[in-house]
């Protein structure tokens, strides 16, 4: 047992809490990993936050800035953190020492909710170890479902390897390329591994064996095929052929969007470069299934915790202690999305909707208001389809599916922008589908542009060329610039993006020296 351990075990009065709390969840039909919960201080629970959970990681200044910034945040009374847990199997949780009882209640029955969703939902799939490199069905799942989750392991392996590269080649050079490495860590395919297609190998072509080449051959007979159609003339013509074969295949074949396996399988890279590559990469994938459900995840965390606190664990003494809590944890301020409460309140409106039958094609063309509001078939299918839900769906098809313009008008959803002529931030619309629209774009791909890799030898001089796909809204000048010459730092050879700016296209090229941008036709 580790140091660590030792002074972060759970006292006996919390391991029955906890107990408790895992036979309320399984009786409501929750299913999660076994879960170990850890006491820490707030010293250690900042340290752990900075690392995003992980006890152990590698060694970079981002982690020691990110636990400067909890700490003075902390210090000053901004904002205090009350649990984190992590995807793997068995669950790590952490408890902050100094919580009342009934926080310490309400951290457990949350993280139990959090697991639950770790195990269940078809994203998080995409972190089982066994299937790594492999495709993925979200659909199918064996009853036995225990799956290889040791990413703590992991983590701290990876860490190892990174302290083995700064031994070699020191520390300002290691770090200097993690640096550019994380600037590239968002350049990833988040469906790659339901393609089977987290290897780098798999980027290294379209997969498939191309074609081989056949030289056609002048007619003659038997005796005098080897003088009319001599063995070297037909290997130099089939030579010639493969080249022009392999010019107009190029690579990548088709545009690829993982742009980090593409470095891995075609970048000079040295080989403590690629593994440092391999290591952001991996870790990248680790968290995109979090990205992608954070509404999800934390919707049904705190719908959870909610059942289980009111309907099994809290005494008549803790109910105003626990409503103070969960009021904070469901706030909403102005100009800022909550997830904790877009995600529990849209829990509850499938499950009334599905409970009175507000579904189907016979709902779906009422048109009067009062047999709207009076619906109620009493079919007590709520339950059901929140577990379905919590199974299938990330939270752009959550929004899509389940978001309802009634839903809209009772939390007061809306739409805001910077206005020039009052020099405020002000709400543009509350109309439902504009508040979609917004939702949605801002969900996709987390948020984040879509980017290309479209040629790696781009006007014949090796240079690689990638392409934003332009959604309406234009790139970040710095931000473009950076990860250009973070990608010049892995390629060694000039790189460029094409793009629109100012609803024109151009293209933004760093060769090692110098940024330009020019007009560029496709």
């Amino acid at each position: 047992m580790t140091q660590f351990a030792l002074k972060t075990a759970l006292p006996a009065y919390l391991r029955v809490e906890q107990a408790r709390a895992e036979k309320a969840a399984r009786e409501f039909g929750l299913d999660f990993f076994p879960t170990v919960f850890e006491m820490t201080s707030y010293d250690q629970m900042n340290e752990l936050a900075s690392y995003s959970g992980f006890p152990t990681r590698y060694s970079h200044w981002r982690f020691g800035m990110e636990y400067e910034r909890l700490s003075k945040s902390h210090e000053y009374g901004l904002s205090r953190i009350y649990e984190m847990v992590i995807n793997n199997n068995p669950s790590y949780a952490y408890l902050l020492e100094g919580n009342s009882l009934t926080d310490q209640r309400l951290v457990m029955a949350h993280v139990l909710g959090h697991v639950d969703f770790f195990k269940n939902n078809f994203a998080f799939r995409a972190t089982d170890e066994e299937k790594l490199g492999r495709v993925i069905d979200p659909s199918t799942r064996r009853a036995d479902y225990s799956p290889a989750r040791r990413w703590v392991d992991r983590f701290a392996n990876h860490g190892s390897r990174i302290s083995r590269h700064v031994a070699r080649h020191g520390m300002d050079k290691v770090e200097s390329f993690i640096d550019h490495c994380l600037s590239l860590e968002n350049l990833i395919d988040p469906w790659a591994p339901f393609r089977g297609r987290t290897d780098a190998a798999a980027v290294s072509g379209d997969g498939e064996e191309p074609e081989p080449v056949v030289v056609p051959k002048l007619a003659a007979k038997d005796y005098m095929d080897k003088f009319i159609n001599p063995e070297e003339y037909l290997e130099a013509q089939k030579k010639k052929l493969e080249e022009v074969r392999d010019r107009k295949k190029g690579v990548p074949s088709e545009p690829e969007r993982d742009v980090l396996s593409f470095l891995l399988a075609h970048a000079p890279l040295d080989r403590w470069e690629r593994d440092v590559v391999s290591i952001v990469a991996t870790e990248a994938r680790y968290f995109v299934p979090q990205m992608q459900t954070k509404i999800m995840n934390e919707g049904w965390a705190s719908y959870w915790h909610s059942r289980l606190m009111t309907e099994k664990i809290l005494t008549d003494g803790e109910i105003i202690d626990y409503a103070d809590r969960n009021a904070g944890v469901l706030a909403t301020s102005k100009g800022q999305l909550n997830p904790y409460k877009l995600g529990v309140e849209l829990y509850r409106h499938i499950e009334e909707r599905w409970n009175k039958g507000q579904f189907g094609r016979e709902w779906e063309t009422c048109t009067r208001l009062d047999d709207h509001r009076a619906w109620d078939m009493q079919l007590g299918l709520g339950r059901k389809k929140i577990f379905e839900v919590r199974s299938h769906y990330n939270d752009v098809t959550f929004i899509d599916e389940f978001l309802t313009p009634d839903f809209v008008a009772r939390q007061k959803l809306y739409t805001f922008g910077y206005s020039g002529k009052s020099g405020q931030y002000e709400i543009e619309s509350r109309q439902f589908k504009e508040v979609k629209e917004k939702l949605l774009f801002q969900l996709t791909n987390s948020g984040n542009p879509l980017i290309w890799v479209i040629d790696a030898n781009f006007q014949n001089r090796g240079e690689l060329l990638l392409r934003h796909e332009h959604q309406g809204v234009d790139l970040q000048k710095d931000y473009a610039k950076a990860t250009l010459e973070a990608l010049v730092r892995c390629w060694k050879r000039p790189c460029a993006v094409a793009t629109k700016a100012d609803k024109k296209p151009v293209l933004l090229r760093y060769d090692g020296s110098e940024h330009t941008e020019q007009p560029y036709k496709v």
